[in-house]
């Protein structure tokens, strides 16, 4: 995947920005076990970087019935989002420590999560606790959603310079019924549905 340099940051709720036009999509299609997706749960994704942020923005296919809270909170992080839809992208910073990652999560109803994540042989450890400050937007319409992040640099999030390569996950939860509700970029392929697999990671080239 490529997340092309911008010299203007775009707003996070500016779905339309000729901006993403230039960035590379790619799209979210297969379940987690690897098993092909109904074209109808399929979400397209971009990323694009400026001096300011990390930007992405999700356009999936919605059919169904929405699964999101009756009465969002958008002003502090919810935790227990990916039980309902949800977008997810996790961002291994440095590809030589793929198990040390951070998790931002936002839903169509404008809720979001971002959490430090780092696998150890034994067992996850999560920082329930991280601040990124990321900015988040989201849009309904009839049969198709769109969601945006802007994840600002920080110590956790450096800015990172072209030709860099980072390593990171896709991942959309959409519908009632699990196990197939959890599609992936890179499928994890686990026995059980689970995003949090590291060898899973894909490169992320920034340009």
């Amino acid at each position: 995947m490529f997340a092309e340099y911008i010299e203007t940051p775009v707003g996070v709720a500016d779905f339309d920005n000729e901006a993403w036009q230039r960035c590379r999509p790619v799209t979210i299609a297969h379940e987690w076990s690897g098993e092909p997706a109904p074209v109808e749960r399929h979400a397209e994704v971009r990323i694009c970087w400026s001096d300011e942020a990390l930007h992405v923005r999700f356009v999936g296919s919605q059919h169904e019935p929405l699964v999101v809270s009756a009465e969002p909170r958008t002003e502090s992080k919810t935790l227990g989002l990916w039980d309902r839809d949800v977008c997810e992208i996790f961002i291994a910073p440095k590809a030589n420590e793929p198990w040390r990652y951070f998790e931002f999560e936002a839903s169509p109803a404008g809720e979001w999560v971002d959490l430090g994540i780092v696998v150890k042989p034994e067992g996850r450890q999560t920082d329930w606790e991280f601040k990124s400050g990321i900015r988040v937007a989201a849009e309904i319409e009839d049969t198709r959603i769109r969601v945006a992040m802007a994840i600002p640099w920080s110590e956790s999030i450096p800015k990172p310079d072209k030709t860099d390569q980072w390593l990171v996950n896709l991942f959309r939860c959409v519908g009632p019924e699990a196990p197939e509700r959890y599609l992936a970029w890179r499928p994890t392929k686990t026995p059980e549905p689970n995003f949090h697999v590291p060898e899973a990671f894909g490169p992320l080239h920034f340009s």
